[in-house]
């Protein structure tokens, strides 16, 4: 059971419309009708007659409906009562996608503490999917979301709703490990080893990210586009553990320079393909939510983004010039 499919359903109560509960959820529609669907399968019983238009309630989710608005005020009531009370050390709650709360959170901390030194900050776990880290930094429990970017990946959001600084860009880049040698064709890894695959029809071991993760849906468009052999070995949402297992010369993976910048000089990895066509350009992103009624920001927001600033450059003074 999670809270979010309770506010789904009210939502849904409230529009009796997927589309518009949807829309007021931000969120897909096909996503709000399987959240509505779990909640269904949790419960045991059919909470929405869907033979109807408008979506209308079944007797069992008439019943369920003041229990749901009750169960959301009393969680949200014991949320307020925990918080802790005005004056005492501020924190700062950050989601952030896994790979960047390695790569690129601990400078940001480092940089919003010496503009905010009273806060303290707090990481909420990266759940694994898009929408799901967006639901935290929609429903409060994030302040900031730390995230990628990329036209491949589709991010529903209403502009006025959120704010958002650009952090910067990097490639993501795919890599093998020396070690690791191609069955069939014999070919060991470097080189343009994708290119030999596309072009042979050679199958290649493939570290895969999945389908909900940032990585796992940008990489199945470009794998669209690009597409060749490939025998999934292992599958996981987490960067860093299919970087050790490049490492292990198990399979190709796609992954941040940021987190094998190392590697790629040491020559523990190398590149794939020097073809730039290969890669993704991806920039990095921190949100802050406005909410539903366009208020204002976290009111630290406006230092943070100071803190967060690109250092401006030096500008010497030359003097006058010759005449």
């Amino acid at each position: 059971m999670e809270l979010k499919w309770l506010e789904d359903f009210v939502m849904l109560a409230s529009t009796a419309s997927f589309s518009r509960a949807a829309e007021a959820r931000h969120i897909t529609q096909s996503a709000f009708s399987r959240r509505i669907k779990q909640l269904e399968a949790w419960l045991g019983a059919p909470l929405i007659s869907r033979a109807s238009i408008p979506a209308d309630l079944t007797p069992e989710g008439r019943a369920f409906l003041p229990v749901a608005q009750d169960a959301i005020r009393t969680f949200y009531a014991a949320r307020e009562a925990l918080r802790p009370p005005k004056g005492r050390q501020a924190v700062l709650n950050f989601a952030a996608l896994h790979t960047l709360s390695v790569t690129m959170l601990p400078d940001c901390l480092t940089r919003i503490e010496t503009e905010l030194p009273a806060t303290a900050s707090k990481v909420i776990p990266d759940r694994g999917g898009i929408e799901a880290n967006l639901e935290t930094l929609i429903s409060g429990e994030a302040d900031f979301f730390l995230t990628y970017a990329h036209p491949y990946v589709p991010m529903l959001l209403d502009p006025e709703q959120f704010d958002w600084i650009g952090m910067g860009r990097e490639a993501v880049l795919p890599v093998v490990s020396p070690a690791l040698h191609l069955r069939g064709g014999g070919a060991a890894a470097g080189g343009d080893l994708l290119g030999q695959a596309l072009n042979r029809k050679i199958e290649l071991p493939y570290l895969d990210y999945g389908r909900v993760s940032f990585f796992g849906t940008a990489l199945q468009r470009l794998l669209t586009l690009r597409p060749f052999r490939r025998r999934v070995v292992h599958e996981s949402s987490i960067s860093v553990g299919l970087k050790e297992l490049a490492l292990r010369g198990t399979g190709l993976c796609w992954l941040p320079e940021s987190l094998v910048g190392a590697e790629l000089a040491s020559g523990d990895l190398v590149l794939a393909s020097p073809d730039p066509a290969w890669q993704l350009d991806v920039e990095i992103r921190l949100y802050c939510y406005r909410g539903e009624d366009n208020r204002t920001p976290h009111p630290l927001w406006p230092r943070i983004v100071t803190a967060l600033a690109p250092p401006r450059p030096v500008q010497h003074d030359l003097g006058p010039a010759a005449a």
